[in-house]
């Protein structure tokens, strides 16, 4: 069964998270109101309230890296990620982790990047070759 994910989180300024969500990371605005904001997140629906971001720290160990926990993302085909990808890297986004591949030649070969949003949530864009490949063990 596929479905469509629905996440609701919290961001500090709504016409920050418009100029990020919308005209940096190319998704649609949908719904809102004066305390919140609906995006069409690659095909998904995020709900930005206004209000303390949750906490993270560099906790999830993945190979040889920490990465932000938790922290939300998206799989995208490779082509689709390398776009993306030069987008955010010509617009001068600070990267946790630059984009690059990693488990390269394994199952599960991907593409990753993590960046932040204006309100310190942090995110990570995963590419793939072959999205029949996602779950390969």
């Amino acid at each position: 069964m596929r479905s469509l994910f629905h996440l609701a989180y919290n961001v500090r300024d709504l016409s920050d998270a418009r100029l990020f969500y919308g005209a940096l990371l190319g998704c649609p605005e949908g719904r809102s109101a004066p305390t919140w904001v609906d995006f069409d997140f690659f095909g998904h629906e995020i709900s930005l309230h206004l209000g303390e971001p949750f906490a993270v720290a560099n906790t999830g160990r993945v190979g040889e890296h920490l990465v932000p926990m938790p922290h939300l993302g998206v799989i995208l085909d490779y082509d689709n990620w390398r776009e993306l990808a030069d987008r955010l890297l010509k617009a001068n986004v600070s990267f946790v982790l630059e984009p690059m591949v990693r488990f390269e030649g394994e199952p599960g070969e991907q593409w990753t990047m993590f960046f932040y949003d204006p309100s310190g949530n942090p995110i990570e864009i995963k590419g793939f070759k072959s999205l029949d490949k996602v779950f390969a063990s």
